[in-house]
């Protein structure tokens, strides 16, 4: 894919996300070669991420420039961010003009509740993989997974991947290794524990259990939208 101006990308912003969401794949899209990104969010108040890091916005969504590329980080600010119509009214006008269309993990949700996973294959972390089909979507439990001009993928770290991905997608396999290399992305995690098939029971059950409260409540934002509530 070559472009006669500099590729646009727009990464949404919101209280409570989950900064490796948004940062990971920040690192690989903004080494790509004649790209800018750029931050969005509501207003340019700085952003409190889930575990307290702040992050200050470029771009608020009224006055935001056009965009090639919409990427939507996950965290648990999703909840409240699936009932935040100028947002959601946001991706739904973007997206008809951008590229590309992107999530990582349960960033997904949001574009489910703007609608735009209808129809669509897609992932999200695992926990809210089976919240997918009530927008709609297929759900594909698989790390990456790519749609027409969808991708998404599974939970936090899988952004680097999905980052990846699309780089190689818009400047071709060299490019994305050499930003591969360039931030020495080779993991060789001392567990194997990093996917719910592989995590010991007693892990996942632990894991499953600290989230037991949101995601109830995640799940009842998302029957309440896709009930029409």
């Amino acid at each position: 894919m070559t472009h006669d101006s500099p590729l646009s990308i727009g990464m949404i912003l919101f209280d409570g996300l989950t900064q490796l969401d948004l940062t990971g794949p920040y690192e690989i899209l903004s080494r790509m070669p004649r790209t800018n990104v750029t931050l969005i969010a509501d207003t340019l108040t700085p952003v409190r991420t889930e575990f307290g890091l702040t992050i200050i916005p470029d771009s608020t969504l009224a006055n935001s420039a056009p965009i090639d590329v919409i990427c939507v980080p996950g965290g648990w600010g999703v909840n409240a961010q699936m009932t935040n119509e100028a947002l959601l009214d946001f991706l739904r006008a973007r997206s008809e003009s951008a590229h590309w269309v992107i999530s990582v993990c349960s960033g997904a949700l949001l574009l489910g509740a703007a609608g735009l996973l209808r129809g669509y294959r897609a992932t999200t972390h695992w926990m809210s993989l089976d919240l997918l089909p009530l927008f709609g979507a297929t759900a594909v439990q698989q790390r990456v997974v790519r749609d027409r001009n969808r991708i998404t993928c599974a939970g936090v770290t899988a952004g680097i991947d999905l980052s990846l991905t699309l780089a190689a997608e818009l400047f071709g396999a060299p490019v994305a290794q050499a930003i591969q290399l360039a931030i020495e992305y080779d993991p060789a995690p001392p567990f194997s524990s990093g996917s719910p098939s592989n995590a010991p029971e007693s892990v996942r059950t632990a894991v499953s259990t600290a989230s037991m409260s949101s995601l109830a409540q995640r799940r009842a934002i998302v029957e309440r939208i896709t009930r029409g509530d």
